[in-house]
């Protein structure tokens, strides 16, 4: 294992209140070739021709004959790639383990993993193609305090034609049912994805997403890895820079002194395009009570959201 750098308070409370981290450009060339030789697709062209559209066939097929492993689900990651191969590299990239170290643990669990591919309007024939509808991939996750993670990984830049990954942050928190949300179309706020190659995203399992149309001649390529914690997600990211003040309660709406924008409190309470004016509140409500769980302290509040509707003068005097 090698030293892992990694994530900071302020990153993890980004991670809190938006649902993603993004690693730009984090994975070096000779892996992103590496990754795409392990998937014979060095060469991404689309021509038209039959024999070009097979090798580049948007499932068909790429994962039987690919050199990426089939991995039995509750594998453990580190166990499930071997250091000399591409995923190997890198899962153990000093920047990449340390935002999985950070977010699910040292000794996390692979869940899934899969290659998704986009071809361009020569595989349909230059039939006019729609995008993925947004959705949330864990619907029916109960879970309150753990979380899993999802890592996006783009091995080749990735253009704006190209029809990138679209998420909206700030969805990850808000469970609902995946044909409910597949209605929602161009949400204010909403990003598609556009990187160099080596960018790496590490999202929560709750956010809303969809894949985009592919306009161009070049296929395009998405390595997707889910990771499942095996311990608490309690304080795993380096906290030397958790101040005292990040959890001491603030003078809200009357004060006298200017507000840090970069302070966790400001970072849990910064709203989204998407929010309305009442109902966003909600939204924080829901970052606070995250945050506590991930730095273990139920007492923990940002701006007095959670602690007024736990007032219960009655129960307190019981």
């Amino acid at each position: 294992m090698t030293d892992s750098i990694l994530l900071s308070t302020k990153q993890i409370a980004f991670f809190a209140a938006n649902g993603y981290v993004e690693l730009q450009a984090a994975v070096p060339s000779n892996i992103n070739e590496r990754f795409l030789s392990a998937i014979d697709a060095i060469d991404r062209r689309e021509d038209g021709s039959p024999e070009n559209l097979q090798k580049l066939s948007r499932l068909g097929g790429l994962m039987a004959k690919s050199d990426i492993p089939a991995v039995p689900a509750g594998t453990p990651l580190y166990e499930a790639f071997k250091e000399s191969t591409a995923l190997g590299a890198l899962v153990r990239l000093p920047s990449v383990q340390g935002a999985i170290q950070s977010l699910v643990g040292a000794k996390c669990l692979l869940d899934h993993h899969f290659v998704h591919v986009a071809n361009g309007p020569l595989a349909y024939g230059n039939r006019p193609q729609i995008s993925q509808h947004l959705h949330q991939d864990s619907t029916i996750d109960p879970r309150e305090s753990a979380f899993d993670i999802q890592m996006f990984y783009f091995p080749h830049d990735v253009t704006s034609d190209m029809g990138g990954t679209r998420f909206v942050p700030g969805t990850h928190l808000r469970v609902v049912s995946e044909s409910a949300v597949a209605r929602y179309q161009n949400m204010l706020g909403q990003r598609h994805i556009a990187c160099p190659a080596g960018t790496v995203f590490f999202m929560h399992h709750g956010i809303w997403h969809g894949g985009g149309v592919n306009s161009t001649n070049l296929t395009r390529f998405l390595y997707k890895l889910r990771l499942n914690p095996t311990e608490p997600q309690v304080r795993l990211w380096d906290t030397s820079d958790l101040e005292r003040d990040d959890s001491r309660q603030r003078p809200i709406f009357f004060v006298k002194e200017r507000i840090d924008p970069e302070s966790v409190a400001s970072i849990l309470t910064r709203p989204m395009p998407w929010f309305e004016n009442d109902t966003g509140r909600i939204e924080y409500i829901q970052r606070i009570r995250f945050w506590r769980n991930l730095i273990g302290d139920e007492t923990f509040d940002a701006d007095y959201w959670a602690t007024r509707l736990e007032c219960e003068p009655k129960l307190l005097a019981s």
